[in-house]
C-alpha cells in the first residue's frame, strides 16, 4: 500500500479532464505494452464525465479492445433510465471507440432479472470480477491498473456514504447499498477492500463546491467511515487530481 497521497493541480476543470486523460492513456498504455491487457474503473460524475470525453477524442491512442472496463459504483434503476452512471459514459466514450463488448463489465440493472434483491445484484457483479482475476492470484478483484474515483462534496467516493453501513464493510468486494442519502436510494458499489486492491487510485476533482470535502479527505485526522474518500490507497499509487477551484482549502 502507498504511504501519503500525492497532488497535482491544474488552473481549470478543462486543463484538468485532459491532463487525466492523459494519465490514463499513458498508464492503461504501459499496462498494455507490459502484460497484454489492462483494467479500468470508471464512475459517475461532471468532472469524471468530462475525462471520458477527453478520453473519446484520444480513442486510437489506445488498444481499448484489450482493456477490461469495470465500473466502480452504479444506481440500481432500470438498464435505459439516466440515472445510470453508464447510459453517459456509453454515450461519451464507450460507443465512440472500439471495445470488445465481453470486457466492457457494466453493473446489473435492476431490470436484469434480480428484482428488488439488489444484494444479489452485488454479489452477481463479485462473482464476475472473481472470474477476471488471473490464474493463482489470490484476489476477489483483478489487477485494477487505474481507479476513477469522484469526490461528493459530503466526502463520499463510490457509494460509499459518511457513517452508512457499506463504508465497515471488509469481506467482499462488492454491495448493495440501501437508504443511500443521494437519490436514487438503492445502488451497487465496490468496497474498500476492492479499491485498495488497485495498482492506482485517482480521485479527481472540480470545483469549489468539492474544496472543504478534499481538504477533510487529505487532512490525515479523519476516518474513512467519517469521510469515506479519504479511504482508498492504490498499492502503488494514490493521486488527486484537481482544479484550482477543489483545491483551495488545501494548506499551500
Amino acid at each position: 500500500m502507498t504511504g501519503q497521497p500525492e497532488v497535482e493541480v491544474e488552473k481549470s476543470a478543462e486543463e484538468l479532464a485532459e491532463r487525466t486523460a492523459e494519465r490514463v492513456v499513458s498508464v492503461l498504455g504501459a499496462a498494455l505494452r507490459g502484460t497484454g491487457g489492462a483494467h479500468l474503473v470508471v464512475t459517475g460524475g461532471g468532472i469524471l464525465e468530462q475525462v471520458l470525453q477527453a478520453l473519446a477524442r484520444r480513442g486510437p491512442a489506445l488498444e481499448w479492445r484489450r482493456i477490461h472496463i469495470w465500473w466502480g459504483d452504479e444506481r440500481y434503476v432500470p438498464a435505459d433510465s439516466p440515472d445510470r452512471n453508464d447510459v453517459p459514459a456509453m454515450e461519451l466514450l464507450f460507443d465512440r471507440i472500439d471495445v470488445d463488448p465481453a470486457k466492457l463489465h457494466r453493473m446489473p440493472p435492476a431490470d436484469a432479472g434480480f428484482g428488488d434483491d439488489a444484494e444479489s445484484a452485488a454479489e452477481s457483479y463479485a462473482a464476475e470480477l472473481a472470474r477476471a482475476v488471473p490464474g493463482g492470484a489470490d484476489s476477489a478483484v483483478p489487477p485494477f491498473d487505474v481507479v476513477l474515483l469522484g469526490v461528493g462534496p459530503d466526502g463520499h467516493c463510490a457509494s460509499l456514504f459518511p457513517g452508512h453501513p457499506g463504508t465497515r464493510v471488509v469481506d467482499t468486494s462488492v454491495i448493495a447499498v440501501r437508504d443511500s442519502p443521494k437519490p436514487p436510494p438503492t445502488r451497487l458499489s465496490l468496497t474498500f477492500a476492492a479499491l485498495d486492491a488497485a495498482k492506482e487510485v485517482w480521485f479527481v476533482a472540480s470545483g469549489e463546491a468539492k474544496a472543504e470535502a478534499v481538504a477533510r479527505a487529505l487532512s490525515g485526522t479523519v476516518d474513512r467511515t467519517d469521510v469515506p474518500s479519504a479511504g482508498p490507497r492504490g498499492r502503488h499509487r494514490t493521486l488527486w487530481l484537481l482544479d484550482r477551484a477543489a483545491a483551495a482549502e488545501l494548506p499551500r
